[in-house]
């Protein structure tokens, strides 16, 4: 333990630690960077997941299919890069918070939901289908992905006021 304790004391007096630190412009901007990226994620994930629990299903799945989670795994990029620039500002501190480590246990979480969900619907018949109501298996993969994503979501927020 008291070698993880001195690698986060180390991360936190990096020079980019300390730049983020005492800049007016840097951290916000960083900052502004991560909600993006959040917003990506989760603007691309809720209506792709709504969409899989048979929500429109007047709409073809195949183009949301497309576009919408390549959109996400950007805003995840974005967000797990300027995450890492936030968290060494304060790395001792997050790594002993509760609320910071079960946010990060719900992205890897969600991740490996959606890389599995991915990897299985690449099934061309399922997505060129217009079908109105997946399978329940789809359907629970969504269910798990939405509450995966707003949890991480509520305790991103609650670790900033805790």
């Amino acid at each position: 333990m008291a070698l993880i304790g001195t690698w986060l004391t180390a991360l936190e007096a990096t020079a980019p630690a300390g730049l983020l630190r005492g800049s007016v412009w840097a951290y916000p901007l960083i900052n502004a960077g991560h909600i993006l990226g959040i917003a990506l994620l989760v603007g691309a994930i809720v209506p792709l997941d709504l969409r899989l629990l048979g929500l429109w299903p007047s709409v073809p799945l195949g183009p949301l299919w497309q576009v919408l989670p390549r959109t996400a795994a950007v805003g995840l990029a974005l967000a797990v890069v300027t995450g890492v620039l936030l968290f060494i500002t304060r790395a001792t501190a997050y790594a002993v918070s509760g609320l910071f480590l079960a946010k990060m246990a719900v992205v890897a979480a969600g991740a490996v939901n959606a890389l599995l969900l991915h990897r299985l619907m690449n099934d061309k018949l399922l997505l060129s289908s217009a079908i109105s109501r997946p399978p329940i298996w789809v359907r629970a993969s969504a269910l798990a992905s939405l509450s995966a994503w707003l949890t991480a979501l509520t305790l991103g927020r609650l670790v900033g006021y805790f």
